[in-house]
């Protein structure tokens, strides 16, 4: 190094230092209603978020490091749990969860092909995905219209001796009824994974979801309560279902020796697995078909910044929802549609405010949906409506208890606006008033 040249760390941190000027330059757009689009969902990023963005960049180490190692540290935290594992996706999350409960370490108590696992139609595909490609059977039980969760009686009619678990997700942001469930799950000596991708910081009961059941999902797409772009978490209290989470997750080694790390078990050619000569290299043992589902340490470190503002984060999507129902109520908009109501004994962590058409309107799910997006009012259906009328289920071997008569209900006359915290009050006012202009212009006032 040359006489007055910079060292490394000085010019990290004078990058670190522009990155923080390159934020604040680049500004914040300002709200001009009926021009400005509202999206139903979207990110908050902060300075706080590229600054360690760049940091973990700068480290060049680029898969998972010591980002991820605190994100999956301080995250289980939130919950109460004691574990965490990142990997790239809600959707891959769940697919690990399930395919945890698939494996042959598990022995008796292992979810076998075959299997019936019950669930609900009325959501996103991948809570169901991963029960199909485990070659699973998924049995559909119907949903409540006003919380948009399982009917809990149904579910408990839909046990035979062929279900060996429960998957659901809490839809929306609003926790489905854990005390029926969980109990359902006792009695019947049956797995339960928490979809918690729209229900960061839920709670039921006082104690926060994903503390009922055997594993937990999480998902930091950009929609969700807190982003890393992409990436997904699962959680849990049990250690041997976790490091099965992570055998799955890191092509199904059975070693569990971070990246860049040798020998944690401290018997690394000490092993005799499978057909393998003794001594074989425990890094390279496989117990599992598995995948490569490890996030990246940038994405890590977006996750750190995101965490810290969750609470936040969670308490803006929470005022939302009381201000716009408030207003619904007030001006009189509850009478064209049934309004979102929080599940007994929970406090949601909203997703979106889901809003279904009454019965006898002039104007359709349609009618309304392409009005408020020529007024900038972003709308989405709830996720895939019904999954069984969804064309990828065509040939897919499943079952349904009863009817989904309120499924279909939701499908066909369902919608949800925002409640993400980059929505404040000009916003908000801005949706109540299209509304209500909606009502006159589609001839239902």
């Amino acid at each position: 190094m040359t006489s007055g040249a910079k060292t490394a760390d000085a010019l990290r941190a004078e990058i670190l230092d522009l990155g923080d000027a390159y934020f604040r330059a680049r500004g914040q757009a300002t709200f001009i209603p009926g021009e400005t689009y509202i999206p139903c969902a979207g990110k908050v990023i902060e300075a706080d978020e590229l600054r360690l963005l760049l940091d973990a960049s700068l480290d060049l180490w680029l898969t998972a490091g010591r980002y991820a190692e605190e994100f999956e540290r301080e995250l289980p935290k939130r919950f109460g749990l004691a574990e965490s594992r990142l990997t790239v996706s809600g959707s891959a999350a769940n697919l690990l969860a399930f395919s945890a409960l698939t494996s042959h370490k598990l022995r008796e108590k292992r979810v076998a092909p075959g299997a019936e696992v019950l669930t609900v139609a009325a959501g996103f595909p991948t809570t169901v995905s991963p029960i199909v490609q485990n070659g699973c059977v998924p049995v559909f039980v119907d949903v409540d219209l006003e919380t948009f969760n399982v009917d809990v009686d149904r579910l408990a009619a839909a046990v035979t001796d062929k279900t060996r678990a429960v998957m659901l997700a809490h839809t929306l942001g609003n926790p489905f009824d854990l005390a029926a469930v969980a109990d359902i799950c006792k009695r019947h000596d049956l797995y339960l994974i928490e979809d918690c991708c729209d229900a960061f910081g839920a709670t039921f009961d006082g104690k926060p979801v994903g503390t009922f059941g055997d594993l937990a999902t999480l998902s930091f797409y950009p929609a969700h309560h807190i982003t890393m772009g992409e990436g997904g978490a699962v959680m849990s209290d049990r250690a041997s279902l976790m490091k099965l989470v992570e055998s799955f997750r890191d092509w199904g080694r059975d070693c569990w020796c971070p990246p860049g790390m040798s020998d944690t078990c401290g018997k690394r050619f000490q092993h005799q697995l499978g057909d393998l000569p003794y001594g074989y290299d425990h890094k390279f043992t496989f117990s599992h078909v598995g995948y490569n589902m490890k996030a990246t340490d940038m994405q890590a470190a977006v996750g750190v910044a995101q965490l810290a503002k969750v609470d936040r984060f969670i308490a803006a999507r929470r005022a939302n929802f009381d201000h716009l129902t408030a207003a619904f109520k007030s001006e009189g908009l509850d009478e064209y549609f049934i309004l979102p109501r929080a599940t007994p004994k929970s406090d949601p962590s909203w997703f979106g405010f889901l809003l279904t058409l009454r019965e006898g309107l002039p104007f359709t799910r349609r009618d309304a949906v392409d009005y408020l997006d020529k007024h900038k009012v972003g709308t989405r259906q709830l996720f895939a409506g019904n999954l069984v009328r969804q064309p990828a289920f065509r040939t897919v071997d499943y079952r349904v208890e009863g009817d989904l008569t309120n499924t279909d209900r939701l499908m066909n006359d369902s919608f949800w606006i925002g409640l993400w915290p980059g929505i404040g009050a000009p916003e908000r006012a801005y949706m109540v008033e299209t509304f209500k202009q909606m009502i006159t212009d589609l001839g239902a006032a």
